[in-house]
């Protein structure tokens, strides 16, 4: 009889852990939970089809990214933030990646300059489809492909950090599509920026990319929570 180790028990588990999280987060970014919902563990049970052990291992990965709260003896919930919480995060995250922007441009490989075209284009096709949620993904892949080519290991975790928090912030500020084009083309100005290795034009462009994005989810917010 072949006997199972429990390290590779283990392993197994921590890969259905992972899968969920997964699919979680894309729930969480782009499902529509409102700021403050709790999560019902039975519905989304049987939404995920998994029991409720995987489900909450998801969860307190998902908590210690900042996308889900855990209230003691009520259970788990989306973030609420205030326009503080949304200033200050925004602020250190268009820093961050501004400054991955200005360290990319003089040390990104010509493979990563060809992937960056490459999602552009992927990215620019999502757009005319209007298919916001592929269009995310690809947008998300950009920017952290820009922090891996800063090459700065501290930089990239700490904006990792910092920009987990922001996923489901990030992905509705492209819900007006008069910010969505916007946004499309300064991502296609910062790669010329790139592509020129101007670090100073790369890291401004950058810069002023996050503040728009601030700005979109300031009003978003403003609007919801005005009566």
């Amino acid at each position: 009889m072949t006997m199972i180790s429990p390290s590779a028990i283990a392993v197994q588990r921590d890969t259905l852990q992972q899968r969920v999280a997964i699919r979680l987060r894309e729930l969480l970014v782009q499902g529509g939970f409102e700021p403050g919902s709790k999560l019902n563990e039975r519905e989304l049970c049987e939404q995920l089809g998994v029991s409720r052990t995987p489900l909450r291992e998801a969860i307190r990965l998902l908590v210690a990214e900042g996308l889900v709260v855990l209230d003691p003896g009520r259970g788990a919930f989306t973030p609420t933030w205030s326009k503080d919480d949304i200033s200050d995060t925004f602020e250190l995250l268009g820093a961050l990646e501004g400054l991955a922007g200005e360290l990319a441009a003089q040390r990104i490989t010509t493979e990563e300059l060809a992937e960056l075209t490459a999602l552009q284009h992927e990215m620019q096709a999502a757009y005319e489809r209007r298919d916001l949620p592929n269009y995310y993904q690809l947008n998300a892949r950009a920017h952290d492909l820009l922090s891996e080519a800063a090459r700065n290991p501290v930089l990239r975790e700490t904006w990792k950090q910092v920009n987990g928090r922001m996923h489901a912030l990030r992905f509705r500020s492209n819900q007006d599509e008069s910010k969505w084009i916007k946004a499309l083309d300064e991502h296609a100005q910062i790669l010329a920026a790139l592509k020129a290795r101007n670090g100073a034009a790369a890291r401004q462009l950058l810069e002023q990319h996050l503040r728009r994005k601030r700005d979109a989810v300031l009003r978003l917010n403003l609007a919801e929570t005005t009566p």
